[in-house]
């Protein structure tokens, strides 16, 4: 008889058990298929017919809408180079390789993915836009503070995200090609 009356409040232990990590589930990132290249992360079957549950779960639960997987990828950093959170605090040089790509842009996001507000109104750099050194090369300055050549303002919320779109990529991250892919290393200059 004791383990009848258990039963109603094992059965709302178990709910909410179930409930609780269906929400854990669907915050954040989507957890698999995640490719690594240094500080940034793509999710590449985001945007094709391929799927995984898990992270059509976290798009709609976040409204987030993916590129198509012809139309490109969308690069995200959290840290810099070193591993640290990024922090607008610091003023970070982005330099190095781009994707082969048609077309890239790099923005500055908050936390939950809105673009940053900044004196400047200025977003995000674009790479039809970019001042580069007559290697083709270049560097882009983020930093709170105004900087010389390419400056990407941070606004005045501590911590952001870093997002490099990539469209009409010449390599099909579906074949895997992502392989030997250069983005740009994320250095920490200095913190105030």
């Amino acid at each position: 008889m004791n383990g009848l009356r258990a039963l109603p409040f094992a059965a709302i232990a178990a709910l909410a058990l179930g409930l609780a990590a269906t929400l854990a589930a669907l915050q954040g990132d989507p957890p698999f298929g995640a490719v690594e290249i240094g500080p940034w992360t793509t999710w590449p079957r985001v945007g094709d017919s391929e799927i995984d549950p898990y992270a059509r779960a976290v798009l709609a639960a976040s409204g987030a809408l993916p590129l198509g997987s012809g139309e490109g990828l969308a690069f995200i950093a959290k840290t810099d180079d070193s591993g640290a959170a990024l922090d607008a605090r610091c003023d970070y040089r982005i330099s190095g390789g781009a994707p082969s790509a048609r077309f890239w842009t790099l923005a500055a996001y908050d936390v939950d993915g809105r673009l940053r507000p900044n004196a400047a109104n200025r977003y995000g750099l674009s790479s039809a836009t970019l001042l580069r050194d007559s290697g083709g090369g270049f560097t882009v300055d983020a930093s709170r503070d105004a900087q010389p050549g390419n400056w990407l303002p941070l606004g005045d919320k501590s911590r952001f995200i870093l997002v490099m779109r990539a469209y009409q990529q010449t390599s099909s991250a579906v074949t895997g090609a992502l392989d030997g892919l250069v983005l740009p290393g994320i250095t920490r200059e200095g913190c105030s």
